[in-house]
């Protein structure tokens, strides 16, 4: 499968996570990475351009970090934009359908604290359903987000490599048609218990 990342994060200057993520995409064959910040610093969006870009691919990825529970503005204005009636959604609006979409995301507060129990009282996954709603709509097919809590802390702590390592892979098994994606869209998503998700190699 082809897969498109498309990155937003409007201080990459100052990113210590995301800007190795973005890296680590655009290594892999088969991912092409779209820095939208990069492509469109005054938010004046080629919308038609980006719906061209969309057929092209089989699996849309948002790379971003945590936002106030959501994502960046410039991702939120291309969704509005791009997401139009007539292609993305509505009558004739079926460019979009059978794909795959899934957030991979950076949040600053650890685990424990998106969590019913926690400090946010919610999980992560809850905070993103408008994303999973919006693929819905498009007759997408969402995956829960692929994240990594207290991302500030992680090279630190010595748990950046793994996840670039747990990212390398998700992305590789996409590509490779080895991830399962019944799975990981009935269950608790791709974050946890990735190894389950993909598939071996057939001899």
């Amino acid at each position: 499968m082809n897969v498109l990342v498309l990155f937003a994060h409007p201080r990459i200057d100052r990113s210590e996570v995301n800007v190795v993520l973005a890296r680590t995409a655009t290594a892999i064959d088969g991912v092409t990475l779209v820095d939208l910040y990069a492509e469109y610093p005054t938010f004046e969006i080629d919308v038609e351009r980006e719906q061209h870009r969309l057929a092209d691919y089989d699996v849309i990825v948002f790379q971003h970090p945590v936002y106030w529970y959501s994502c960046p503005a410039l991702l939120k204005e291309w969704m509005d934009l791009v997401l139009e009636h007539g292609f993305a959604y509505g009558e004739g609006g079926t460019a979009l359908e059978g794909k795959v979409m899934f957030n991979a995301v950076t949040a600053g507060a650890r685990r424990e604290v998106y969590s019913h129990d926690g400090g946010y009282s919610y999980e992560l996954k809850d905070f993103f359903v408008p994303f999973e709603q919006s693929a819905r709509l498009c007759r997408m097919r969402y995956l829960p987000p692929f994240a990594l809590y207290a991302a500030g802390h992680a090279r630190d702590e010595d748990r950046l490599d793994d996840h670039v390592n747990a990212y390398t892979a998700l992305l590789s098994a996409l590509v490779e048609d080895r991830f399962d994606i019944d799975q990981a869209e009935s269950g608790g998503g791709v974050s946890g218990g990735l190894d389950e998700l993909i598939v071996a190699e057939v001899e």
